[in-house]
């Protein structure tokens, strides 16, 4: 079991309200990742589930049970941090077993509990080996092992891949996406990176200064997001964001269109602007256009490689069927 209730959760550091009145339900056995920009509470708000914080008021309940003032230890939860916070001169095994160590566990049942998380995250190998002989990706598996040991009703994770390189990064996500699936236990994710939101998340909840934008799946974000903000943190490349006489003869103020939504056509384009920067990706290639009239830079993706050039001249036929609209609130319209 590992359901997660917040209940009109606030903190305030003295006279400062971080996280405003706060409602949200995370299901046993959910993939929820946190996501948004540097500064939304975003970790805050995993580390008042954990315990790591005192809530200002409010509730917290897991598994049914009133959580709140209970001591991380008793909140039958294991926290993974952006740094390993690995133990240099112990081996593998012995930093895996020492959570258990310290809960005076008997030695074979700790044995069995190590090797076991061993197996899952393909560290049988290395548990004889110091962190300091292992790479990144790897020492990140023995943090994660630390947690696994402990069977906890979930896991919270606190951007653990921050510190890894790109090609570790895209590795480890597919790791721990596949880890969730073996153990089928509640994962809290936080992140800045929408698009391990995206690709690892059954369920995101965007936040911006606290406040908690919109939850949902990653395409329910992707095709309906509420307001602007969401529209334009969530996608990579992120959405164009278009407002006057263009939106307002969709009756909207600001119309939104994703870059894959806008077609390079050979003439006559109902837009045209001029090439800037080029990205060619091999599958893909992104161009930012200037001078349409519309917005600043335009972003459009084109398949495969469009033999186009930095100031050259490219129409564009936008697919309006595929624009959203919003209000002069910035909220989306139906």
């Amino acid at each position: 079991m590992g359901k997660i209730e917040l209940k009109q959760v606030t903190k305030s550091f003295g006279d400062v309200q971080v996280i405003p009145p706060l409602d949200l339900t995370i299901e046993d056995g959910e993939f929820t990742v946190f996501v948004g920009p540097s500064g939304c509470g975003k970790s805050t708000l995993l580390r008042l589930i954990a315990g790591l914080e005192d809530i200002t008021s409010g509730h917290i309940e897991i598994d049914g049970k009133d959580a709140t003032n209970l001591v991380p230890a008793k909140r039958g939860l294991a926290m993974v941090f952006q740094s390993y916070a690995l133990y240099p001169h112990m081996s593998v095994r012995k930093n895996i077993a020492f959570p258990l160590k310290m809960a005076k566990m008997d030695q074979a049942a700790i044995k069995k509990r190590v090797e076991g998380a061993a197996q899952v995250l393909n560290l049988t190998d290395y548990l004889d080996r110091r962190p300091g002989q292992l790479s990144g990706g790897q020492r990140q598996r023995v943090a994660i092992g630390r947690a696994i040991v402990r069977e906890p009703s979930a896991f919270l994770f606190d951007e653990p891949l921050s510190n890894l390189d790109a090609a570790l990064r895209v590795g480890m996500r597919m790791e721990i996406s596949e880890l969730h699936k073996k153990l089928d236990t509640t994962m809290v994710y936080v992140t800045h990176d929408q698009v391990e939101a995206m690709t690892m998340a059954d369920k995101i909840v965007v936040l911006q200064a606290g406040v908690i934008e919109q939850v949902g799946s990653p395409l329910e974000l992707y095709r309906a997001p509420r307001n602007i903000f969401v529209a334009g943190f969530i996608g990579s490349p992120k959405m164009n964001l278009i407002s006057g006489a263009e939106a307002a003869s969709h009756d909207a103020h600001t119309i939104g269109i994703r870059p894959e939504h806008i077609d390079v056509v050979e003439s006559d384009g109902q837009w045209q602007g001029t090439v800037g920067v080029s990205e060619h990706l091999g599958s893909d290639t992104f161009f930012h256009i200037h001078n349409t009239g519309l917005a600043d830079t335009l972003t459009v993706r084109a398949i495969g490689d469009v033999n186009l050039r930095h100031g050259d001249t490219i129409h564009l036929k936008p697919r309006t069927a595929e624009f959203h609209r919003f209000d002069a609130q910035g909220l989306r319209i139906a």
